[in-house]
């Protein structure tokens, strides 16, 4: 039953074409949806992001261009961009803006809410849990092979809309671990952290 009532309020491509740094901001909050091979639903608030603006953002992997490696990127917004880092973690980004544009916003962290058990088991038990890029992908079973996968729709993979608590506060901060961006960019404050009531 459930299944179906995420699968008809999934977010609409629309949500997705908006600017790089709106949709991060609007990310917070809403719920990561994944259903495995078997049914099982694994679910979780999104409660950290941050947005990578294109071209001209020295820390985006497109500020050098088309590649084979971030060509999803130039895609329309909605769809997945999945890339690999240090040859162990995979890092789970939703394509933004209009096609050709090279933007994406990075999940960081999610709130798990469905099928916690699953995710500790895909995590081997270590905490925390979804807590940080790395771990979320691991703990929702994201690998490259869902480079590509469209959120709008995909019934693998989608992002429904959440809540915030009335007490919750966005956070905005420069981003983490671009220290071979422009100082600028360095800079910018493009990375959002959902505070909550209980934080």
């Amino acid at each position: 039953m459930m299944m179906h009532v995420h699968l008809h309020h999934r977010l609409p491509r629309d949500f997705y074409l908006q600017t790089t740094e709106r949709v991060a901001e609007v990310l917070l909050g809403c719920l990561l949806v994944r259903v495995l091979a078997d049914g099982r639903i694994l679910s979780g608030r999104i409660s950290e992001t941050e947005a990578y603006t294109g071209e001209w953002d020295t820390a985006c992997h497109t500020s050098s261009g088309k590649t084979a490696r971030n060509r999803v990127m130039y895609g329309p917004g909605g769809l997945v961009y999945v890339y690999f880092v240090y040859g162990l973690h995979n890092m789970l980004n939703v394509v933004t803006e209009g096609e050709e544009k090279g933007c994406a916003v990075l999940i960081r962290g999610v709130i798990p809410e469905e099928g916690t058990e699953t995710m500790i088991m895909n995590r081997g038990g270590k905490m925390p849990l979804t807590d940080g890029p790395a771990r979320l992908t691991q703990a929702f079973q994201i690998t490259r092979k869902h480079n590509g996968l469209d959120l709008v729709t995909s019934q693998d993979m989608f992002i429904t809309p959440g809540y915030r608590e009335a007490s919750s506060a966005v956070i905005r901060t420069p981003r983490i671990g671009i220290d071979y961006a422009a100082e600028k960019d360095k800079k910018a404050l493009l990375r959002f952290v959902l505070r909550t009531g209980s934080d």
